[in-house]
């Protein structure tokens, strides 16, 4: 009769088989997985109050942005649409104000975006922190008014 203790070998747990299964899972996930589709996207874009207006405006450092994409800065036409040549205008008129105003983007309803974007680029990248954006409260009427 044999009393010692008898070794038993330690069981080997095999791995190549569950990272298999693992990689499997994560292909079938990713495979599966539908992604939001930004174009179908409903949007409602906000509605301006004319009565919520403050009466008193702060001076602000303004932008315009015509149709073409064409920049106006503080009143001055910039020659090209670059965005080297805003930074200059912008660097140009910030000089006339101790710190930084915050900036005005008027833009047509028909501005490019590409246009607008270039605008609060450089304005991002100028340290300009206070952007606002000007709207109509009521749109002109095209139309004469009908008598009933």
């Amino acid at each position: 009769m044999n009393l010692r203790p008898q070794r038993q070998d330690a069981p080997e747990i095999n791995l190549a088989p569950l990272i298999d299964v693992v990689f499997l899972l994560l292909i079938f996930f990713m495979v599966s997985t539908t992604f939001k589709d930004d174009a179908r996207l409903a949007i409602r874009l906000p509605e301006v109050d004319a009565q919520a207006s403050s009466a008193e405006e702060p001076d602000w450092l303004r932008i315009t942005i015509d149709q073409d994409g064409r920049y106006d800065v503080a009143d001055r036409t910039l020659p090209d649409r670059t965005a080297a040549s805003l930074k200059r205008a912008l660097i140009a008129a910030l000089a006339d104000y101790e710190e930084g105003p915050p900036l005005l983007i008027r833009a047509d309803a028909r501005t490019p975006h590409q246009a607008v974007m270039t605008a609060m680029d450089v304005a991002s990248q100028m340290g300009l922190q206070q952007v606002v954006f000007a709207a109509a409260s009521d749109p002109p009427s095209t139309e004469p008014d009908a008598a009933p």
